[in-house]
């Protein structure tokens, strides 16, 4: 586990860290802006959150793929995509989770102290969902888009 958590000390997943953090806080703002739109059309906010979550998640797999992981290949698989959402699911759960056991402790929060909790859950968040876009979801791109390099330099 320790030589695990030292693949994260390095200069290049300090810059990803950082890319993944700017596109969330991107399409939060974008999810939060599409919620309102389809609530203003008159969905109910279940279906408004599942279509704003759905089309953020999509969103932003093409922007970490081409912007963080730098893969430049448009090829996007079921699998990944799949992997990719089920990433964020899971992040979504502990979010929610993290939200009920803090209005568990503190009672009923105010939306300030809402905002608080998503900021907190988000900042715990960051390292575990780095860890699954890069080993779980572009990890076997990224192996696939290395492979011609390794050849041409003569693999032994």
């Amino acid at each position: 586990m320790k030589k695990y958590l030292k693949t994260f000390a390095n200069r290049e997943s300090l810059n990803q860290a950082i890319k993944v953090g700017i596109v969330g806080v991107f399409n939060t703002v974008v999810s939060f802006s599409l919620f309102n739109v389809f609530r203003v059309m008159g969905a109910s906010p279940q279906w408004s959150l599942a279509i704003s979550f759905a089309l953020t998640t999509f969103m932003s797999s093409l922007i970490n793929r081409r912007c963080t992981f730098e893969l430049t290949d448009d090829r996007v698989s079921g699998r990944g995509a799949a992997s990719f959402f089920g990433v964020n699911i899971l992040a979504y759960a502990v979010s929610a989770g993290i939200m009920a056991v803090s209005q568990g402790w503190f009672g009923p929060l105010s939306r300030l102290g809402e905002n608080f909790v998503l900021i907190i859950a988000a900042g715990l968040l960051i390292l575990p969902t780095l860890a699954g876009y890069r080993d779980i979801v572009f990890g076997r791109a990224l192996e696939d888009q290395a492979e011609p390099a390794l050849s041409t330099g003569g693999r032994r």
